[in-house]
């Protein structure tokens, strides 16, 4: 894979993790349930020690970040759309919206990651930092998606 096509595919990861990372942040200050400020906090930790990854691989490649903050590719415009939509519901604290608007986040990391995992010509070693990541969003992905079908 050629070194633009690279950068952009993880500019992409980046953009989905800062959002996931700071609307997990953010829901984890304004919601009231205990075990959701707990959830959230793991899971806006988790994105940010996954941004650092990839961040330090990008470096490894000689791979600069996209630092142009307005651009909002398909992926990463849809994914700061459903975080904007976490804080509208989260201003209603209705534990199921919360939870509905968080699993749509990680709908767009999931097809993120997905994307990223079908990439041929990656290097062995960012490609296998996607994997391990790819677990841990499907993992998230599947926690939230649980508390919200139990929430009903």
């Amino acid at each position: 894979m050629e070194a633009k096509a690279t950068q952009a595919l993880l500019n992409e990861l980046v953009e989905t993790l800062k959002d996931g990372q700071k609307g997990y942040a953010e829901a984890m200050v304004d919601v009231q349930d205990a075990d959701l400020k707990d959830t959230f906090k793991h899971f806006a930790a988790q994105r940010s020690s996954y941004l650092n990854e990839i961040e330090d691989q990008m470096f490894k490649l000689d791979l600069k970040p996209d630092t142009n903050e307005g651009a909002s590719g398909s992926i990463t415009g849809a994914v700061h759309r459903a975080w904007i939509d976490l804080k509208s519901a989260v201003t209603g604290k209705d534990r199921h919206s919360i939870l509905a608007e968080c699993e749509r986040g990680e709908d767009y990391a999931k097809k993120a990651y997905q994307t990223a995992l079908k990439a041929e010509g990656l290097p062995a070693g960012l490609k296998s930092v996607i994997e391990k990541q790819y677990q841990g969003v499907m993992e998230g992905h599947d926690k939230i998606k649980a508390l919200r079908d139990s929430s009903k």
